[in-house]
């Protein structure tokens, strides 16, 4: 989570990277990239400023399958999206 963001959400969005899931399904079958689901799970990278920001750089959370608007940066896909159509924050054991 060191690396710099140039992006810097307004109001109250958030900049969301996608976490990919596993290429292998539990049995070892290997997975093509068009078999593959879109990520429903990812890392906040950058959060904007309302006061009343349910999230945290740095924080894990659940979204919809089809929400918030794909953008690619130094070769890296992001989501930006609302942070009202955030799900939950996926806490640590």
């Amino acid at each position: 989570m060191s690396e710099k963001i140039n992006i810097e959400p307004l109001g109250n969005r958030v900049l969301v990277r996608p976490i990919e899931q596993e290429a292998k399904t539990s049995s070892g079958i290997l997975l093509p990239e068009t078999a593959k689901e879109k990520p429903q799970m990812g890392e906040v990278m950058a959060v904007g400023d309302d006061e009343e920001m349910p999230v945290k750089v740095g924080q894990k959370v659940l979204f919809p399958k089809y929400t918030g608007t794909e953008i690619k940066l130094d070769g890296v896909e992001y989501i930006i999206m609302d942070a009202t159509d955030l799900l939950a924050v996926v806490k640590d054991k």
